[in-house]
C-alpha cells in the first residue's frame, strides 16, 4: 500500500502540470487579445479562471498535507 508520501507526489506534479498550462492559457489571452478574436478570448480567459481556481485549491490540500517522504514516480 502506498502512503501520504506517495499521494502528496502525485498532487505535486499535477499542481506543476496546472502551472504550466495555466501560463500557455496565458500566453493565448496574449495571443487572442491582439488578434481581436472576441469569442477566443473569452473562452481562454473562463479557462485560466478555471484552472487558476484549481490550482489554488490544490495548493491549499498539499498545504494541509503532513511533510512527509515523498516518492517519485
Amino acid at each position: 500500500m502506498r502512503g501520504a508520501g506517495w499521494i502528496k507526489g502525485l498532487r505535486e506534479a499535477e499542481a506543476q502540470q496546472l502551472r504550466r498550462e495555466i501560463m500557455q492559457l496565458e500566453l493565448d489571452l496574449i495571443d487572442a487579445a491582439n488578434s481581436k478574436g472576441k469569442g477566443a478570448l473569452h473562452d481562454i480567459a473562463h479557462t485560466l479562471r478555471w484552472q487558476k481556481a484549481r490550482l489554488e485549491r490544490l495548493e491549499e490540500c498539499l498545504a494541509a498535507m503532513p511533510a512527509g517522504k515523498t516518492n517519485s514516480t
